[in-house]
């Protein structure tokens, strides 16, 4: 996944708007339908079902690659997706056990919604800091973001929006869990392909409708720090 693209240029409609087209894209054919079918054909050739799963893991892994190639960098996230995809491989191919394989998404989750919620005791929550990576730290809007910083009601929508996104990850984390758990491999490969975008989904709508509710707060109470909504825009980067 490359979330990230649609956000780089959101002052520019045109190009923003075709970055997010093509992520989601990439999304669908490398995280989505990549591996399901690839999942089909490689059990339908006589492949095991724990090496079918690995090797259909290839896909989103390609996707993170392009993500880090485009950018030039490997981001966090993609680093801890790449981390699960080795780690459910492994243990799947040592064991054979297909669940292990499964689990694989549910790593990457859970470390970055724990990320979330130990980031409220640092000095800026962790997403201010996508945030602000995302509008440029030495752009007109990342300076405000900055000098906005010292506001307590700015700082309490970021730490509020951390708290949200951190607690929303651990519950895929652990729906994840349960699903690979109680239902069929087949079952369960194709309900965590859809899982997280479900879950980014409804965090992104609930972050907006968030931020719109704040900034029109702050301008009742007569203060209108500029760019308030760029709370909005608080969306953890993928690959």
């Amino acid at each position: 996944m490359d979330r990230g693209d649609a956000e780089r240029n959101a002052a520019q409609p045109a190009p923003a708007t075709g970055g997010r087209l093509r992520s989601v894209a990439m999304v669908v054919l490398f995280d989505v339908a990549a591996p399901l079918i690839a999942y089909k054909l490689l059990q339908s050739a006589g492949m095991s079902t724990v090496t079918a799963l690995v090797l259909s893991g290839i896909f989103p892994a390609v996707n993170v690659a392009i993500g880090a190639i485009r950018h030039r960098r490997l981001d966090v996230v993609g680093a801890l997706v790449l981390t699960g995809i080795v780690a459910g491989s492994v243990l799947g191919l040592a064991t054979h056990n297909a669940r292990l394989v499964l689990m694989e998404g549910s790593v990457p989750t859970a470390i970055f919604g724990l990320g979330c919620l130990g980031s409220l005791r640092a000095r800026h929550p962790l997403m201010f800091s996508f945030a602000l990576e995302f509008a440029g730290p030495d752009t007109a809007r990342g300076r405000e973001m900055t000098s906005l910083w010292q506001y307590d009601g700015y700082r309490r929508v970021f730490r509020t929006i951390t708290v949200v996104w951190g607690a929303g990850f651990l519950v895929e984390a652990a729906l994840r869990v349960v699903i690979v758990a109680k239902t069929s491999t087949s079952t369960a490969l194709a309900i965590s392909r859809v899982t997280p975008f479900v879950f980014l989904g409804v965090l992104s709508a609930w972050t907006v409708a968030y931020g719109m509710r704040q900034k029109k707060k702050s301008e009742r109470m007569g203060f209108v720090p500029g760019e308030m909504l760029e709370a909005s825009e608080a969306q953890p980067p993928s690959t």
